[in-house]
């Protein structure tokens, strides 16, 4: 170990270098080689960084020399190596001269750093608040990295190069991103087209989904198989009749055998329909499940050809024999079967790989099998929500998205990448399978439908009700948990019990829920049919089950409609209270004569005579050649009928006849009632106990008489508690069963047509006192209001009372109302309590359709905007962990708890311990105990790992609680939510999807280059570079401000601002108009013009001031301007220098397009090079040019990374011996 010079030496000599010490941070000079020294002030033995040691060549990286604090600047330690450095005011990003490393400046933590050191200001700077740190780059910064204002989100559709075939009867859109990708060009040519040109049965749309699926089923994959093809069509594009037709072009080339799996066997007749429609009434749809377990082309069945029709369901079926219809299907095909195999409603497939710790579905595993089974058939999946997230897809192994020849070896590594990708990732997948043939994507157009989120508060009746019934359950739980202590401890199904009761109590308050929307529901309803438009409430759940329970246990005739919250509890209750074992008391004098028979089964014969002669008997049967003596004695037994007659006293031993012996029915002992103490003076009995065993059994038949009371006394404690909770269910006021209650309440049956698949229902009887059960209906009733072809032509209202678990049915109750041929497009109405836990149901739905609209149409705007209600997300499961984190005391909440205040300490204390009394009532505190001693009165309890990030089952119990708590707590997690994402954005980490790049001038400069092509589908990866000009000159400004004052709307804030602080020697210029409707201000800047985020007017005034003359504006705007076209916000110092892009009103764009998943590793390589933090990930940016209208949707690569790009992939081709093409 060397020893460090100190500062006094000379100049450090070439090859050396100087570090601070980790205790005393004087300077050292460590010279050439040494790694490892002591402190020559302090003796603190230390080491060089990793950073610092030597490299290649044997030559040490020349360090920065030491210096002082600079008064000037900030002083700041390294997050890594610790080295206290000098950091210019407003340089935000920088990287450690000692070690290296990237560092983020967060200016939200700064004040707190300065303070805990002692520090009551920023050092170097002004004591007056309104001259701190100016943020101008920063606010730039975060702007340019969230991108411009989201522009159209669809765009109307036409096949972009096909001209076959005539329009669609309806507008189709298509999203904006994927229209930006041009399929391939299509070369297949249709056998039936000219029977389509006659028939017009195929609009063009369809036209081209046969054409290109077709053209892919003529390619196959890397691994030998016949690549795929994915139909994403909406509702109202007709996916049935295209798969009629692609049957139809099959079998014209002689693949006359082809399966057709659906979700019903009932759209068998929609099948036929739609092949009758096409032209090929000459092809025969078989139903599956009317058909027996045996070879379908055998002589008994007879079926050679044509469509087998059937269901998932039928898929993996299989006989009492065995025999599995998946086999039957492979043999009817045969090994090389090159048919049609259509997945319709592909998404029941879906959980094929499930989450950590589920199993994969059966379904999903048995349509993995028929694809691996049959390599050479030509697979369709087809489903409007086939690809709901990128988990559901993996049994779409035909797309060759993952592979041999693939940039994924495994799904899982195709996963893994979209999930570090982000929503960005998931757009691309649908541009990139559009953009290689093997997937079309198109939806009715959603022009005038209208999206309504519609808060439904409790009403006071009904917040009382759910705050009686949040506090049942609690003590229903601590009941359950006492009742279960008196249970053996071998007592099965325990877990079963608390499974069973946390999904009774997430029904439960689902239906509470639901129960509470229900006059909402009605108002809208009756405002609507006012308005002279037609209503449809939609909600997944009947009551059916708890309908016909109460029914089958009251009588068809009730006094009032069913209320479903009390019969789930009820039968919770009935059938899972947990009930010590119930006694058999008539067992008595059975269990006695049992303890008699096994007493008598190992009591020998104490007759010597009884024991010779069974000795004897036994000898006799085992062995035939017995001895003299044996033999003589075995005679003299058998011929001595007179022993039977004669039997010895066990007391006197004298010999006595047999009946006047009293013989013990127990221990079988013989003895003269004389001999006894006391003696026997009575009869003797036929059953006589002597006196020691009838002692025995006596003390056995107390003990067991004692515990058997202790039992039923235990059972029938439980079974009167149980029956007492019984009786406290029946006196709740808990709602009815909300499809019932609208029913009644919108006039009855005869005014509502109920579209449903429960059996029977209950009405008002005509007297108007009670209801009565009938069965329903059973006529088809056909949704026709609005179409062109019905009489009714009003607009419908779709009041969505319950939203559906998965984004699957919630875009099927949406496609309910929205469908072709149409006279208007529906309204809908999304109805939400005020309940923070019933935003549960909405965040589910809203993570399906915010991945759904990225997948399956490519754009994650494309669904209804429910992203506000998306918290089951990266962020959210942070936000909660640090939740509770706080709640258990473990850290430091980072906001204010609602209702309390930072000045009042108390306040938050009682918020934590109420939380924590909170989360223990719903089983997500555990082993809970009452601390004594200095922890006096406190709450003890552990949150398992699993649950910490579970945001799912924190907003399901989070329903169990009452109104106040629950709104709280949900408050709270939404606080910690927001400033994670505000803290991601800040640090340039927030995902947020596509980017659209906003420009007055959008050129795209010199011929893009091309980096890779696919071998199946001739697509190409291209390089795009664009140049923009970002800036507003001051003509435009003054224009637009003087135009705001000509007509009267501006405020008296409105005009010119320049920052209060100077930067890098000059200060920044802006123009801020408010907007009336938010009350926030629009600022356009010089550089970069409008911004995205809008300004509070505190804020403006604390960062910048007023221009009061005209001139001094118009000098400043122009001097930034023009500034501005040659270097960045930072000055010509920038650490970046020209790849800097901040502020910088004229930049260079390199764009990827094309094809991006097979140079997805090469990406990723380059990316995570780069110096700025926000330039690591993947963004995805769409842009027009403003030429010629050219949209490209792609990934930006910054410039620092063009050429790693180019040269990484140009390595990887030549190591595959495939080269990119110029």
């Amino acid at each position: 170990m060397g020893q460090a010079s100190g500062p006094a030496t000379p100049p450090p000599p070439p090859g050396s270098c100087q570090v601070r010490c980790a205790r005393c941070h004087e300077i050292l000079t460590v010279a050439a080689g040494i790694t490892e020294f002591s402190c020559p002030k302090c003796q603190l033995p230390q080491m060089l960084p990793p950073e610092l040691m030597l490299t290649v060549g044997n030559a040490r990286r020349p360090p920065p020399p030491a210096q002082g604090i600079d008064p000037t600047k900030i002083q700041l330690p390294c997050a890594r190596c610790k080295a206290i450095l000098n950091v210019p005011h407003g340089l935000s990003r920088f990287n450690c001269p000692q070690c290296g490393v990237h560092l983020a400046v967060d200016l939200a933590k700064l004040h707190h750093y300065f303070a805990t050191i002692g520090s009551s200001s920023l050092p170097g700077l002004p004591q007056d608040p309104s001259e701190e740190i100016n943020e101008v780059a920063v606010d730039v910064e975060r702007e340019e990295d969230e991108g411009g204002a989201i522009g159209e989100t669809f765009m109307d559709y036409r096949p972009p190069k096909l001209s076959l075939g005539d329009p669609h009867p309806d507008p189709v859109v298509e999203t904006s991103s994927l229209s930006a990708v041009q399929p391939p060009e299509p070369t297949y040519v249709l056998v039936i087209m000219n029977e389509l040109d006659i028939s017009k049965a195929l609009s063009c749309l369809q036209i081209e989904t046969l054409v290109y699926a077709c053209q892919r089923h003529l390619q196959h994959l890397q691994n030998g198989a016949r690549a795929g093809f994915f139909i994403g069509d909406g509702a109202g594009v007709g996916k049935g009749r295209t798969i009629a037709g692609l049957i139809w072009e099959n079998w014209q080339h002689g693949r006359i055998k082809s399966l057709w799996v659906s979700v019903s066997s009932d759209l068998k007749f929609d099948a036929r329909r739609d092949l009758d429609d096409v032209g090929a009434t000459c092809i025969e749809v078989h139903a599956l499940n009317k058909l027996p377990y045996s070879k379908l082309d055998s002589k008994a069945v007879g079926i050679k050809d044509g469509v087998i029709f059937l269901t998932y369901n039928s898929l993996i079926a299989s006989s009492e024999k065995g025999r599995s219809r998946l086999q039957q299907l492979l043999q009817w095909c045969g090994s090389d079967f090159d048919g049609l195999i259509v997945f319709d409603e592909c998404h029941k497939a879906k959980n094929l790989i499930p989450e950590a710790g589920g199993q994969a579905t059966r379904t999903g595993e048995a349509v993995l099998e028929i694809q691996a089974r049959l390599p050479e058939s030509r697979v369709v999946y087809c489903s409007a929500t086939g690809a709901s997230e990128p988990r559901n897809m993996g049994y779409m192994t035909r797309l060759g998205l993952w592979g041999a020849g693939t940039c994924f070896q495994r799904f899982h590594d195709f996963l893994g990448a979209l999930d570090k990708g982000g929503v960005g990732a998931l757009e691309l997948v649908a541009m990139d399978m559009k953009a290689r043939g093997m997937y079309v994507c198109r939806t009715l157009s959603y022009k005038g439908v209208e999206f309504e989120v519609i808060e439904a508060p409790l009403e006071e009746e009904m917040m009382d009700m759910y705050k009686k019934a949040a506090e049942f359950w609690a003590e229903l739980r601590v009941e359950l948990l006492s009742a279960s202590a008196f249970l053996p401890e071998e007592k099965p199904n325990s877990s079963q019990v608390w499974r069973l009761y946390w999904a009774s109590h997430q029904r439960f308050f689902r239906h509470m829920c639901m129960a509470a929307k229900v006059p909402a529901a009605v108002r809208l309803a009756k405002q609507a049919l006012a308005e002279n438009k037609c209503v449809v409430i939609g909600l997944q759940s009947t009551g059916e089950a708890r309908t016909e329970e109460a029914v089958t246990k009251y009588g068809l005739e009730l006094d009032d409609f069913v209320s479903g919250p009390r019969e789930l509890l009820l039968k919770l209750i009935e059938e899972n209270y947990p009930l010590p074992p119930k006694p058999d008391l008539t067992r008595r004098d059975e269990c006695v004569k049992e303890l008699q028979r096994k007493r008598h089964s190992v009591t020998q014969e104490v007759s010597f005579k009884g024991r010779a002669r069974k000795a004897v008997k036994w000898n006799a049967e085992a062995d035939d050649y017995l001895s003299d003596e044996e033999s003589q004695c075995d005679s003299g037994h058998e011929s001595t009928e007179s022993d039977e007659e004669f039997q010895m006293c066990e007391i006197c031993n004298s010999e006595e006849e047999k009946k006047l012996l009293l013989r013990c029915s127990c221990c079988r002992q013989q003895v003269h009632p004389a001999c006894l103490v006391p003696p026997w003076v009575d009869e003797i009995p036929a059953e006589w106990s002597c006196y020691s065993c009838k002692e025995k059994t006596d003390e056995y038949l107390h003990a067991r008489d004692a515990y058997a009371a202790e039992l039923q006394k235990r059972y029938e404690a439980a079974n009167e508690r149980k029956n007492k909770i019984l009786d406290i269910v029946k006196s709740l006021d808990l709602p009815n069963n909300p499809l019932d209650d609208i029913i009644d309440q919108l006039g009855g049956p005869d005014n509502v047509a109920e579209m449903t698949g429960r059996k029977g229902m209950l009405v008002r009887a005509s007297g108007g006192k009670g209801v009565v059960y009938q069965a329903r209906n059973t006529k088809e009733v056909a949704l026709e209001m609005a179409d062109k072809r019905a009489l009714n032509q009003r607009r419908r209202v779709h009041v969505t009372l319950e939203l559906p678990w998965s984004a699957d049915r919630a875009i099927q109750q949406f496609g309910r109302t929205h469908r072709s041929n149409q006279a208007s497009a529906p309204e809908y109405r999304l109805l939400f309590t005020n309940l923070g836990g019933e935003r549960r149901f909405a965040s589910i739905v809203a993570k399906r359709l915010e991945s759904l609209g990225a997948l399956t149409q490519g754009d994650r705007r494309a669904g209804p905007s429910l992203s506000a209600y998306n918290y089951d997300n990266y962020y959210g499961k942070k936000a909660l962990m640090t939740m509770y984190r706080g709640i258990m005391e473990q850290d430091i909440l980072p906001v204010e708890p609602p209702g309390c205040s930072s000045d009042d300490s108390s306040s938050i204390q009682e918020f934590i311990v109420k939380a924590k009394a909170a989360l223990i009532s719903v089983g997500i505190v555990r082993d809970t105990v009452l601390c004594n001693g200095k922890e006096g009165n406190k709450l003890s309890g552990r949150i398992v790992d699993s649950d910490m990030h579970d945001v799912g089952r924190f907003l399901n119990r989070l329903l169990g609680l009452p109104p106040n708590i629950q709104n709280r707590l949900f408050e709270l997690f939404i606080k910690i939510l927001e400033l994670m994402v505000h803290n991601a954005r800040s640090e340039g980490q927030f995902d947020s999807g596509i980017v659209d790049i906003k420009a007055n001038i959008i050129e795209l400069q010199g011929s893009p280059k091309t980096v890779h092509v696919d071998n199946l589908s001739g697509a190409s990866t291209v390089l795009f570079t664009f140049t923009l000009d970002r800036g507003l000159t001051w003509e435009f400004a003054k224009d637009a401000f003087d135009e705001r004052q000509k007509d009267g709307l501006g405020s008296a804030s409105d005009g010119f601002y320049e920052s209060r602080r100077e930067w890098m020697g000059r200060r920044h210029y802006m123009l801020a108009l408010e907007d009336i409707s938010s009350g926030m201000y629009k600022i356009f800047r010089p550089a970069v013009g409008e911004a995205l985020r809008e300004m509070p007017l505190s804020e403006l005034k604390s960062k910048y001031r007023k221009i009061s003359s005209i001139e001094k504006a118009n000098e400043g705007w122009k001097e930034e301007y023009e500034l501005s076209a040659q270097q960045c916000m930072h000055g010509p110092k920038c650490k970046l220098g020209i790849y800097c892009t901040v502020g910088r009103r004229l930049q260079e764009v390199n764009v990827l397009g094309g094809l991006i998943l097979p140079v997805w590793g090469t990406i990723e390589k380059a990316l995570s090079k780069q110096a700025r933090q926000s330039h690591k990930r993947i963004r995805i940016v769409r842009l027009e040019t403003t030429n010629d209208n050219q949209r490209i949707v792609g990934l930006l690569i910054p410039s620092a990374a063009v050429e790693s790009v180019l040269q990484v992939h140009w390595n990887s081709n030549q190591s595959l011996g495939c080269f990119p093409v110029e």
